[in-house]
């Protein structure tokens, strides 16, 4: 009896904590006829004091309640309604306490003079053109409504604009937004302070230990006195950190003391880029240091500060922190072409003093072993990538056995689309002096030594460069060669495509398809790299690794024609996890006329991952009747 009591009570006392515990409201607005966005601005402030009242007791109730009333009269007034009727009325449901929320909004805030004044060197009348621009592409002009948002940014592309040359230091010297709160006609004032025109001084460097200062050089290269530029200083930050020799690079400009055309002559500080734009410039640092005699002090004319001067010259700054100068990793991966793989690779980034990349490794698997030294020089001003290196190779697949020693060199570049575009061009240029050792099972052995050039563009327009749904790329291909034993030449073009289509929240759709030629005369022996082979995971699945292509002895090798084509429906679960159905057709033959399309087609595990997506495909291939397992990772191109 005395636990059934005791028990009655811990239960009583629980209810009564309960109790005594605010529930979270439950909220109705009546927007009275304001915008969604306005109606979205008061949603989200009410609802974060809602939200507190989980876990408030019930006297902290009328304090939310004003809370919550005052929110939402400044969420209205971010959006221009000013002086608006705001009612919250508290009242009680079977679920605990209701806050019925009704606005009369009133007028609406509307632009109506804009007054914009430009003090320091760009008020002067050789700068009338670009102050009559400014005013012209001023962003919240006299009609529009009054949004604090927009506002905010309205000040800031002003102020960026007149930053973005010339005027380093420029700032908001003082703004102003005055609302007739009966009429709801605001009246905006804004005064930018340009500052001094802005010329570049001497460049001086920081963080250098083992990269030579001429790199740098390379990249960040003008003469002294050149007018500043923001786009310069962007340029060559971005450069610097696209090479291998920096983890980060920052570029800036440097505040002086001196007279016009002295740099720093104190060594204080950066010009502070960011911060200037947006309005906080600081002020000259004050001289300190021994007394002078009364004449002396009389004679002496105290240096400007720097935002009172017509024009001054300020260093360049490069603070760059090295990458680590040697780098050892170690890969391991499995394919169901060429069984497991083992890559080793090194690389440092400074050789003997000089500023160029050494990249060597190996790599190891059923179908490939290779060795290689590559030496990477630094990327030019306009991005392309120089290498030159050497080759150590030996292949055997499907009957053709190949070891190569090879040197080439390539250029390669990648451009951006203009503006915002998502659109990346590369392009691939290079040359290769080769010799092989053919071995064909039941065939001849001979040594082939060749000379190739090949070059080639591709477009890419997607959403996702590793785990595209939407978007396409297009390649374009070619090569030329000579046999340099007999003299013979060779020729090589290539065309791929592919496209991925988005299909409701989650599945994609995608085709793609290649076809390539081959010009040579008939007795013409040509590298493998240059024939046609195709079968495996990342063309026609369903068929063994390059086991398509021209039938010689008991090799399958590279034949003078290509066309593969594929389509593929891809349904996602969730973010990760999906499957495919896909069908796959193509041949390699001596011409197109005389192809015989191997079909495959089957079913797969689909898996998104950072490095791509990973498949897992069971593929039925109809001319060799048999089912073959596939797995790769990442896209063909």
């Amino acid at each position: 009896m005395w636990m059934r009591a005791r028990l009655l009570f811990l239960v009583l006392g629980w209810a009564a904590a309960g109790a005594a515990q605010a529930n979270r409201p439950e909220i109705t607005i009546d927007p009275g006829g304001v915008p969604p966005a306005a109606l979205r601005a008061i949603n989200t402030s009410v609802d974060a004091i809602a939200r507190l009242a989980e876990d408030q007791d019930g006297g902290e109730a009328a304090r939310l309640r004003r809370r919550a009333h005052e929110a939402t009269l400044s969420a209205l007034a971010t959006q221009g309604y000013f002086v608006p009727e705001v009612t919250l009325t508290v009242g009680e449901d079977v679920a605990g306490e209701t806050w019925d929320i009704a606005i009369v909004p009133g007028v609406r805030a509307t632009v109506d003079t804009v007054a914009l004044h430009f003090e320091g060197r760009i008020a002067e009348s050789d700068q009338a053109a670009r102050v009559q621009a400014l005013r012209r592409n001023w962003q919240l002009p006299a009609g529009r409504v009054f949004i604090n948002e927009d506002w905010s940014q309205a000040k800031s592309s002003l102020l960026e604009a007149v930053g973005e040359r010339d005027f380093y230091l420029a700032r908001i010297a003082g703004s102003r937004a005055r609302v007739d709160a009966e009429t709801g006609k605001v009246a905006l004032e804004v005064t930018i302070d340009s500052g001094p025109q802005v010329h570049l001084g001497e460049l001086a460097t920081e963080g250098l230990e083992r990269v030579p200062e001429r790199l740098i050089r390379r990249y960040v290269n003008y003469t002294p006195g050149r007018r500043y530029a923001r786009e310069d200083l962007e340029r060559w930050q971005q450069d610097l950190q696209t090479t291998a020799f920096f983890r980060g690079a920052f570029v800036s400009l440097v505040l002086g003391e001196g007279p016009p055309g002295e740099e720093n002559p104190d060594g204080r500080g950066d010009a502070p880029g960011a911060a200037a734009h947006a309005g906080q410039v600081p002020s000259a640092p004050a001289r300190t240091g021994g007394t002078t005699d009364a004449s002396a002090a009389s004679q002496a004319t105290p240096p400007l500060p720097l935002s009172a001067r017509r024009e001054v010259t300020l260093p360049v700054r490069v603070r760059v922190s090295e990458a680590p100068p040697r780098r050892l990793s170690v890969g391991v991966g499995v394919d169901d072409s060429v069984g497991p793989r083992v890559e080793l690779v090194y690389r440092q980034n400074v050789v003997l003093g000089q500023p160029v990349t050494m990249e060597t490794g190996v790599g190891v698997d059923r179908e490939r072993q290779r060795a290689y030294l590559d030496f990477h020089l630094p990327p030019t001003e306009k991005g392309e990538r120089d290498s030159v290196g050497l080759l150590a190779e030996h292949s055997d697949i499907q009957g053709l056995d190949v070891t190569r020693f090879a040197v080439g060199a390539t250029r390669s570049r990648l451009r951006l689309g203009a503006g915002e575009s998502r659109v990346e061009y590369e392009t691939r240029f290079g040359v290769l002096a080769a010799h092989d050792r053919v071995r064909i099972d039941g065939g001849d052995v001979y040594d082939l030594p060749t000379l190739t050039t090949t070059a080639e563009w591709l477009r890419r327009d997607v959403d996702d460069k590793y785990n595209p749904r939407q978007g396409n790329l297009l390649a374009v291909g070619g090569g030329v060669g000579l046999t340099l034993d007999k003299q013979q030449p060779f020729t090589r073009a290539t065309l791929r495509a592919q496209q991925w289509w988005p299909v409701g929240e989650r599945d994609v759709f995608t085709v793609r398809g290649e076809v390539g030629k081959l010009w040579s005369t008939t007795d013409t022996l040509v590298p493998d790299d240059f024939g046609f082979r195709t079968g495996g995971a990342r063309t026609v699945r369903g068929y063994r690794y390059l086991s398509i292509g021209r039938q010689l002895e008991d090799a399958v090798v590279g034949a003078d024609a290509l066309a593969v084509a594929s389509a593929e429906y891809m349904h996602y679960f969730d973010d990760t996890f999906g499957m495919g159905v896909f069908v796959d057709a193509g041949d390699a033959a001596e011409s197109f006329g005389q192809m015989r399309m191997s079909v495959g087609y089957g079913v797969g595990a689909r898996v998104r991952t950072p490095a791509g997506p990973l498949f897992l495909d069971l593929a039925y291939g109809q001319r060799e009747r048999s089912l073959r397992l596939h797995f790769s990772l990442g896209i063909a191109f």
